[in-house]
């Protein structure tokens, strides 16, 4: 079972950047790879999702031209960066993975989870 370990994560200031990084243990290639957040007393949104063996990405609206996710084959890892950061973005931020071909909803691989606050 592929394993997810988010870092990155930390206190910035309104309107500042953030790149977040999600290892993946082995064979990336098969998976689809998604970020999520979850603010306080909210349910988990989608963010983005990246399908590593072709490069193609997917955004939810909310975040489309201000975060922007990618792949690092070098470290077997992808990244979220996070501009104008808002005090609304403020939340535990997951990665999370699912095999190739199988549903879009069907998000079953978790990391542990990474805090982004933003505040002044």
């Amino acid at each position: 079972q592929v394993q997810l370990i988010e870092s990155g994560g930390g206190l910035v200031q309104p309107g500042e950047s953030l790149k977040l990084s999600c290892t993946i243990s082995n064979r990336p290639e098969r998976y689809v790879l998604a970020w999520f957040r979850q603010a306080p007393g909210k349910e988990r949104a989608f963010l983005a999702s990246i399908n590593w063996s072709v490069g193609s990405t997917f955004y939810s609206n909310s975040v489309k031209g201000r975060f922007s996710i990618s792949r690092d084959a070098a470290k077997n890892a992808i990244d979220l960066q996070m501009n104008n950061l808002k005090p609304d973005n403020t939340a535990v931020y997951f990665c999370a993975a699912r095999r190739q071909f199988t549903p879009s909803e069907n998000w079953n691989i978790w990391g542990q989870g990474t805090q982004v606050t933003v505040s002044s």
